[in-house]
């Protein structure tokens, strides 16, 4: 059993019974989980090898297997919580094969496992698991396929005590990743120097906390390429009279806390004022609405109600799911703050509420993580909510 666990045994333990018991009401025999985020979420495993095929195959009773590159194996007994007879590598001859698909190994894996049978779910629609892969399986594999794609992401909605740590740490690190953009950003200084000192302050943690890496590189258009909201960064100098959002984020053993803050360098005119209110507005509505027993639509219409009364239009959702996270995304996959999502709002979850603007010359981010709490929620940072201006 590996000694690099990031939680206890027991909380791994609940966590597999709490999907387990998921998989019963679905009917499902066994699950092949190709997420790496839902991977780590129930045994640990930590690497970067997601780029391979790799999967956490746990039947609907007993202790979850890994399965994975054989070159990984090693890393796989460095942080599940599972012991070596749990973990199965495959030969290197399979990897990025055309003729030899990783998924043969795995279908003879489950069938030696005596897990060929009965109803299989899949995480059908990820970043991880291909058209090819699921070919493979249903030539393979003598059994009914489910599309269990978000079956586990939503196991993981509510937070442990321990895992709202770990994001208030993140936290901390995020908070001090905008002071130093508000520190060292001045005219004339070239976005990628400025970039380099994020990505120092990102690591480099807070507190005692060290930083891990983001599932996201920082997005840090300025000007017109800020009226786009995923462009990351370039050479080109700093000016004045542009505003420059920073969508980054702090990690802590992998878990994510995001936060989006807007810098104009000079006098912002008038427009992007008007707008920092209604945002800062719009915030203060749907932060009203983050409460138990609420609905993520709930925010989203208390959002743009307000935003449209101040003049101003959204059409994309202004918030989503976070938590534990491997690239490209630090979303958790499930909710989001839009009409019609009426997911109930619960003690213990986390979101990233994101209601950025994208205007005609540029863009305006100054978004806030936060948890639901027993009475109401609670931000996890306290960088100050506006937009920052610096002569």
């Amino acid at each position: 059993m590996s000694s690099n666990l990031n939680f206890s045994v027991k909380e791994y333990q609940l966590r597999i019974k709490k999907t387990q018991t998921k998989m019963q009401e679905k009917g499902l025999d066994s699950l092949i989980i190709s997420d790496p985020s839902n991977m780590n979420w129930l045994t640990g495993y930590d690497g970067w090898s997601f780029y391979v095929h790799q999967a956490v195959i746990l039947p609907v009773e007993g202790d979850p297997i890994w399965w994975g590159r054989g070159m990984d194996a090693n890393g796989a007994k460095r942080t599940v919580f599972m012991n070596s007879e749990r973990i199965y590598g495959y030969e290197d001859n399979y990897v990025q094969n055309p003729n030899k698909h990783p998924m043969l190994d795995l279908a003879n894996t489950i069938k030696k496992q005596g897990l060929n049978k009965g109803k299989i779910g899949l995480e059908m629609d990820n970043y991880w698991f291909s058209a090819s892969a699921f070919l493979t399986l249903k030539r393979e594999l003598s059994v009914d396929f489910y599309d269990a794609t978000s079956l586990v992401n939503w196991q993981r909605s509510i937070k442990s005590e321990t895992e709202i740590i770990y994001m208030k740490r993140a936290a901390k690190i995020v908070q001090h990743m905008h002071k130093v953009i508000l520190e060292k950003a001045r005219v004339g200084l070239p976005k990628n120097e400025l970039i380099a000192e994020v990505y120092h302050a990102s690591v480099m943690g807070v507190d005692g906390f060290w930083g891990d890496y983001p599932s996201m590189v920082p997005m840090a258009p300025s000007g017109m390429d800020a009226t786009a909201p995923h462009l990351t960064w370039d050479d080109k100098q700093l000016v004045e009279g542009e505003t420059t959002f920073f969508e980054i984020a702090g990690a802590y053993k992998r878990y994510q806390c995001p936060q989006s803050r807007t810098l104009f360098l000079g006098k912002p005119p008038q427009k992007y004022l008007d707008a920092e209110k209604a945002v800062l507005e719009g915030i203060e509505a749907g932060l009203e609405m983050a409460k138990p027993g609420n609905q993520c639509q709930d925010i989203a219409r208390a959002f743009n109600a307000t935003l449209n009364k101040l003049g101003f239009e959204k059409d994309s959702r202004c918030g989503y799911a976070i938590g534990v996270s491997y690239p490209p995304d630090w979303g958790e996959r499930t909710m989001s703050f839009r009409d019609g999502d009426t997911s109930i709002l619960k003690p213990g979850m986390t979101f990233h509420f994101m209601p950025a603007l994208w205007l005609d010359d540029g863009g305006l981010e100054i978004t806030e993580p936060f948890v639901i709490t027993e009475s109401g929620h609670e931000c996890l940072c306290d960088t100050p909510r506006k937009m920052f201006v610096k002569d």
